[in-house]
């Protein structure tokens, strides 16, 4: 497990405390993993079209 420190703003912070109090994740640890954890998985499919986009075009076209 690795440990990261950032910056978030204080609103965002406010509403993910109030998750966390509310009892809808364990912590806040458990918050920021399954948050990064969703916006992995959902950008996967625009992340791999584009390397698909990139590779097609340097086949196409070679190294310039």
């Amino acid at each position: 497990m690795t440990t990261i420190q950032t910056q978030i703003p204080d609103q965002l912070l406010q509403q993910a405390q109030t998750m966390v109090q509310q009892g809808w994740v364990a912590n806040m640890d458990e918050l920021i993993a399954e948050s990064v954890r969703r916006y992995l998985e959902s950008h996967i499919d625009s992340m791999n079209e584009q390397l698909i986009r990139e590779d097609v075009d340097w086949g196409l076209h070679g190294q310039e």
